[in-house]
């Protein structure tokens, strides 16, 4: 690493801290030529391969607004997104491999929104898989009844206690 004050190639690293989750570290460093300190970043590059051939870092806010469109209308958070875009990148860096295409990204998508909102799931998957006729909204419907999410287990499991307490109350 070159210091930045007199261009001298040698430097030590007086501290390291990871930051922005663990995707990031800050590197405190001094020049063993003139002494002064300065700060460097380090990241892994996690690059995309587009269907066109080009590549581009990968975005958590491209990710964001890919799903935010999904989840138009819906009781979504903002927050919500962020995790999921977290989830995202975590999953796509867990295989350990620089470059990934795009399409990993999309089936990386899917489960954390499945998860999230089922609604904003089929919309996300109709656009993604280019579902074509009614026919593709059935069969992937007809795979959300059979295996229904954490988050419709849990609005199914409630239900019928609210309805219960419904009709002691009248």
């Amino acid at each position: 690493m070159n210091c930045p004050f007199c261009r001298h190639e040698d430097s030590r690293v007086v501290d390291s801290r990871p930051v922005e989750e663990g995707t990031l570290i800050r590197r405190r460093r001094e020049c063993s030529e003139c002494g002064r300190r300065f700060t460097t970043s380090e990241t892994s590059a996690l690059m995309i391969i587009k269907r066109s051939g080009a590549t581009e870092p990968f975005s958590r806010e491209k990710v964001i607004e890919g799903v935010a469109k999904a989840c138009q209308g819906r009781p979504v958070e903002s927050a919500d997104l962020a995790l999921l875009a977290q989830r995202v990148e975590e999953t796509l860096r867990s295989d350990g491999q620089a470059e990934v295409e795009a399409q990993e990204v999309g089936m990386a998508i899917l489960a954390p929104l499945r998860e999230l909102d089922e609604v904003a799931y089929l919309r996300f998957a109709s656009v993604y898989r280019n579902f074509a006729s009614l026919e593709d909204f059935e069969g992937e419907i007809a795979l959300l009844r059979a295996a229904p999410s954490k988050v419709s287990k849990e609005i199914n499991a409630t239900a019928p206690v609210a309805a219960s307490k419904n009709s002691v109350n009248n």
